[in-house]
């Protein structure tokens, strides 16, 4: 048994541990392409190409990039930050931020199951295409979709003559699930060591693809008439297109799908790295090579969308799966070596799709691990894997009947459409909402905080169901002009704060003070005390426009992306698994909502002794966690001229002195009864909602 052992840990080797004892990835470029690894997937292969050939032209990129810029990077900073400097999953991260978001950290972890419980099957569909690969001629040639439909997935059509549609197929189809098994005991192999061994997998997980990626690259490119496919991709202007909203949503939407912003892993893995890790930096890097991958394995799709002769029909979409499982099998006949590129092609596609999952469920292992339950009874990680893929294996079989296909279109569609945008939504303005709020209220009262954020979401909300309704002009007005009378009566009613705001722009007077605390301190502070871990030495910044564009840009558009799913529901509602489904994704509600107003239900996520993490002194513009009660600007620029020179006692009970100079180079002395003082005893700890 010590041979056996010692041979598992040469091979699979245990997880190397941090100064605090948490498993630690044995390095940042293992992290990379681990990360990476759940968001190279059928997002980049299938999703990407087929989105924009149904948007076709240079024009895509206005969207794509401006969605990217402006939505995930900065929310892929904020869970990648948390991930580092907090030193947990979802659950534990977001409750040092505010006990109110752990619902919202529980539900980054159930979009990251559900979409694992449907995305292997998906790439068992692949798999015996891969197996039929070795047949020559290639047994699809001249049908393919009817062998998609009727042959790989054994679809049997619905019966749609009554009331409700019925799914008459119900039997389980014995090669779906032998192929289901294999990839999921892959999952498991993956995972099941923890980031030491992790961390040796993903150099293959990620490797291989990349070389295929190139290889498919140049062979799309090789092809007769290719030429026209790409122009038609990178060469072709139609600025008309950019007046609907069809390639504004599609592009919001692929970008959150292919970044894997809201799936939970990157929090998670994030938590493996050692705590000053450069987030900002990571998160920039990450969102960019995978954007580039995508626009790159494009050039392949579009080279045989030239060689096939294919022009977009606004009436008749291609889907991912006609992509991946019609039109490039399709292609795979009419090309020398027909079986050599149809094989090479969904082995990749195997690969990218188990790497996408072992992530997912990573993030759920880290949930469980960082559990009281799993530290009380001392759950051992290989048990804790083997369990959970079993389970989630076992709930993905239905997958795998004759009804397979449109059971996990029905989930699919508002797991993604519903639920994931709900859920980035709700991280984005809960983060630069509730983050310190006590400290708002301390200055400018809980009236005008009140007034101020009810206009606000109440504004976003009034707007999206006049502009449904009515139209989007008016549901525009109104919610502008809610949002401004809100504003103005907030700030009527604010008390005078007494400690004056770090940021240059606001802290000249009463007015501008009030403006700060209100619309921005939340976020702004969170910013700064993140970056006094993360931003540390010579490590990127979160920059001064991150926490405005989380609540100000990214809420407000992903509010808008989540209506724009709801009027297609009316012409499904006569399909059960599309209810099912609907259902599923609003679950994701519950789980943020139920958490935010009894954040205890989610006490046995989080070990004893983080519980309370969230508890902090009330003290506007100090530095969180720190016992020399900094002012948050002036440590983390290490300018003189904008801090504060006072008598400060610290939460330590320590009193300590900050000199200050002013932008003349004048020494400024205040008087010592104007100090800040935070309690050590912790008087103003506690203050809830």
């Amino acid at each position: 048994m010590d041979r056996i052992r010692k041979v598992v840990n040469v091979v699979a080797p245990p997880p190397a541990k941090g100064a605090d004892g948490r498993d630690q990835w044995p390095s940042r470029t293992a992290f990379i392409l681990a990360s990476l690894s759940g968001v190279i997937g059928m997002g980049n292969f299938l999703r990407y190409p087929s989105t924009v050939f149904n948007n076709h032209g240079l024009q895509w990129f206005i969207p794509y990039l401006m969605a990217l810029c402006l939505l995930a990077i900065p929310a892929l900073a904020l869970e990648l930050a948390a991930g580092n400097a907090y030193r947990g999953g979802t659950v534990t991260a977001f409750n040092k931020i505010s006990r109110r978001m752990r619902g919202i950290g529980f539900a980054l972890n159930y979009v990251g199951l559900v979409v694992s419980i449907y995305f292997i099957p998906i790439i068992a569909w692949g798999m015996v295409f891969f197996q039929k690969s070795f047949t020559s001629p290639l047994p699809w040639a001249g049908d393919t979709a009817n062998y998609f439909m009727y042959e790989v997935v054994q679809a049997i059509d619905p019966d749609t003559s009554g009331t409700w549609i019925d799914y008459p197929g119900t039997a389980l189809d014995g090669r779906l699930v032998g192929w289901n098994a294999f990839l999921f005991f892959l999952v498991w192999l993956c995972m099941f060591r923890g980031t030491g061994w992790t961390g040796r997998v993903v150099y293959f997980t990620m490797g291989m693809p990349l070389i295929v990626i190139i290889i498919l690259i140049g062979r799309g490119a090789s092809l007769p008439n290719a030429g026209r496919g790409i122009r038609m991709y990178f060469a072709t202007w139609r600025s008309e297109v950019l007046s609907g909203t069809r390639i504004w949503q599609d592009a919001v939407g692929q970008v959150f799908y292919s970044t894997g912003v809201g799936f939970g892993f990157y929090t998670a893995y994030a938590s493996y790295n050692h705590q000053f890790a450069n987030a900002a930096q990571d998160a920039v890097l990450l969102a960019c090579t995978n954007a580039f991958l995508e626009a790159t394995l494009a050039f392949a799709a579009f080279g045989i969308v030239g060689f096939m002769g294919l022009q977009p029909d606004p009436d008749n979409p291609m889907g991912s799966y006609s992509l991946g499982f019609m039109t490039y099998p399709e292609a795979f006949v009419q090309m020398p070596g027909s079986n050599f590129w149809s094989a090479l092609f969904f082995l990749t596609l195997a690969v990218v799709g188990v790497s996408s999952t072992f992530v997912m469920l990573d993030a759920v292992m880290t949930l469980i691990m960082d559990s009281a339950f799993a530290r009380r009874w001392r759950w051992s990680r290989p048990w804790v894997a083997t369990v959970l893929v079993t389970l989630v294996f076992l709930v993905s079989l239905p997958n795998c009947t004759h009804f397979g296909y449109y059971y996990l279109d029905g989930i699919d569609r508002w797991i993604n459409n519903v639920g994931l945008v709900f859920v980035v939504w709700a991280e984005c303005t809960c983060a630069t909402t509730v983050y310190r709020f006590e400290d708002v209220v301390d200055q400018v009262g809980l009236r005008s905080f009140a007034i101020y954020n009810a206009s606000f979401l109440g504004a976003e909300l009034l707007s999206l169901i006049i502009g449904h309704t009515v139209s989007v002009p008016v549901g525009a007005a109104v919610g502008f002009g809610v949002f401004a009378i809100g504003a103005v009566l907030a700030v009527v009613v604010a008390k005078t704060p007494t400690v004056r705001p770090s940021a240059r722009l606001f802290k000249k007077g009463r007015l501008t003070s009030i403006i700060y605390y209100l619309a921005f301190y939340s976020g702004n502070q969170l910013r700064h005390d993140l970056n006094t871990v993360i931003g540390s030495g010579s490590n990127w910044s979160l920059p001064f426009l991150w926490a405005p564009l989380l609540r100000y840009v990214s809420g407000p558009i992903l509010a808008v992306i989540l209506s724009l799913a709801y009027p297609s529901f009316e012409q499904l509602n006569n399909d059960p698994l599309h209810v099912m489904g609907f259902i599923i994704g609003h679950f994701l509600l519950l789980w943020c909502v139920a958490g935010f107003i009894m954040p205890h239900w989610l006490d046995i996520f989080i070990i004893e002794e983080r519980r309370d993490d969230w508890k902090q002194p009330t003290a506007p513009c100090i530095l969180r966690d720190t016992t020399e009660g900094e002012i948050a600007h002036s440590l983390e620029t290490g300018s003189a001229s904008d801090s504060l020179a006072d008598k400060t006692q610290t939460p330590m009970g320590k009193t300590i002195r900050r000199d200050d100079v002013d932008a003349m180079g004048e020494s400024i002395q205040r008087d010592s009864n104007s100090s800040l003082t935070v309690d050590g005893q912790g008087e103003k700890i506690g203050k809830q909602i």
